[in-house]
């Protein structure tokens, strides 16, 4: 992106046409105390390859996750994406589209949010898919929401192995609601805890899997309590290539299920843009959040597709909405959907075996390391106990080329779990990768 300033003629004639004598002026309700009196360390100006050198040279400093061996995940993961799927999204008529606010010209944007919203359906084994939410954690967040339309009560449980960040995100936003947030302590294996927390006032139980060790649970028990009692469950998942191998929330009696689907067809990129899958049972579809496609016919009968149940503060009035999201992460959920039907059903699951697979390579090499592994069922995540602070171990093992894990303290610092990493493999792990951890923790 250039910058082109503005010259001070510019400048001039915007202030005469709002009647500002100057641009301090536009700044007359700022305490004096919070404005800064002289300028930032910063250069004032440079030529167009001067800063294209600079921030190279600033771009260098850091390391891309494909440069050696990798083993972050806690919520992001380094996949495979094939070229085709960014050759299409960058083709001009999906690049430059945006929201579908005139949707009946909109036909292919329709469509590829049509067929998204119905692949989320299928993978989360649930009736109906909005069209996407901003990413895994503010979908958590609507879901509760959601749950407290539907049942008009005002406690939500969140068990101790909920991503910390999905957890927070979920405060903040209930918060503003007047709900009562019940966040359990952070526990490895303790998703069905949850159980003994529901009773009549609980709108919804919060549960994750794979959770953010790494278990992976069946929470069908969770399901039957939670029903037993009136409430809710809303199933999270943080690691959307998992739906290849694992039992879908909707078998296990999910009413609600977010995810995030970054792993499907985004790469990692600094924390986002990532995509938001949401899907609930028919039923609660009035309550759900977003926009939803639709197909329908017109009047000489051929397929088109429709903008549907768009419940958003921008389509009616606000205290009507069902909530305040405004737009969805439309390149993301494109992405998504080239990614996934490349793949196709069996390549999914083909995709989860080699995940898993990769997965046990990994915890045999740190078992043979010495060091405990404490997840005992996991798809492709696992956590580990060190012998000091995970994050002393991790800034080590970076010293020989090894970005281990992520210690679970940076994702939850009051914990009390800072001898607790965690580390992920994928397809895209390779067994001289591992081969590299295991020296490493061996030294």
């Amino acid at each position: 992106m250039r910058y082109l300033p503005l010259t001070p003629a510019d400048r001039a004639e915007m202030l005469a046409v709002i009647g500002a004598p100057n641009i301090d002026a536009l700044f007359a309700d700022v305490p004096a105390a919070a404005r800064k009196a002289d300028l930032f360390d910063l250069p004032l100006h440079a030529g167009e390859l001067e800063v294209e050198r600079e921030l190279s040279a600033l771009a260098a400093l850091n390391r891309p996750a494909g440069a050696g061996p990798f083993f972050c995940g806690a919520g992001a993961y380094r996949h495979h994406v094939p070229a085709s799927v960014d050759h299409i999204i960058q083709r001009s008529e999906f690049l430059t589209s945006y929201t579908p606010y005139q949707p009946e010209i909109a036909q292919g944007t329709l469509q590829v949010l049509f067929e998204f919203q119905t692949q989320v359906a299928a993978l989360t084994g649930l009736d109906v898919a909005n069209a996407s939410m901003y990413d895994g954690s503010t979908a958590c967040a609507e879901a509760v929401m959601m749950a407290q339309r539907v049942t008009r009560r005002e406690k939500a449980i969140l068990s101790g192995g909920l991503h910390p960040h999905y957890a927070a995100t979920t405060q903040t936003i209930a918060h503003a609601e007047g709900m009562e947030i019940v966040r359990q302590a952070a526990a490895i294996d303790a998703e069905a805890a949850v159980i003994d927390a529901i009773d009549e006032a609980t709108a919804c139980v919060v549960v994750q899997t794979p959770n953010v060790f790494g278990v992976v649970t069946d929470v069908t028990r969770i399901a039957e309590a939670a029903h037993a009692k009136g409430a809710l469950l809303i199933v999270v998942t943080t690691e959307a290539v998992s739906f290849g191998l694992l039992k879908s929330p909707g078998a296990m009696g999910a009413d609600i299920a977010v995810a995030e689907g970054q792993s499907i067809g985004n790469a990692l990129n600094y924390g986002g843009p990532y995509v938001g899958l949401f899907a609930a049972r028919e039923k609660f579809v009035r309550q759900m959040p977003g926009r939803l496609c639709g197909e329908t016919v017109d009047a000489e009968g051929r397929r088109g597709y429709v903008l549907t149940l768009s419940t958003r503060e921008q389509h009616i009035r606000r205290e009507k909405a069902t909530s305040n999201i405004c737009t969805n992460s439309g390149l993301c959920a494109l992405a998504f959907t080239i990614h996934l039907s490349l793949l196709g059903g069996q390549g999914l699951k083909q995709l989860a075996a080699i995940n898993h697979a990769k997965a046990r390579e990994l915890k045999a090499a740190v078992e043979a390391a010495g060091l405990e592994v404490l997840t005992p069922r996991f798809f492709n995540e696992i956590a580990v106990r060190t012998r000091g602070p995970a994050a002393a171990l991790v800034d080590r093992l970076l010293a020989d080329g090894v970005v281990a894990g992520v210690p679970f303290s940076r994702l939850d610092p009051a914990a009390g779990l800072d001898d607790v990493l965690l580390l992920a493999a994928t397809e895209t792990t390779t067994s001289s990768d591992i081969a590299a951890l295991k020296d490493a923790l061996a030294r």
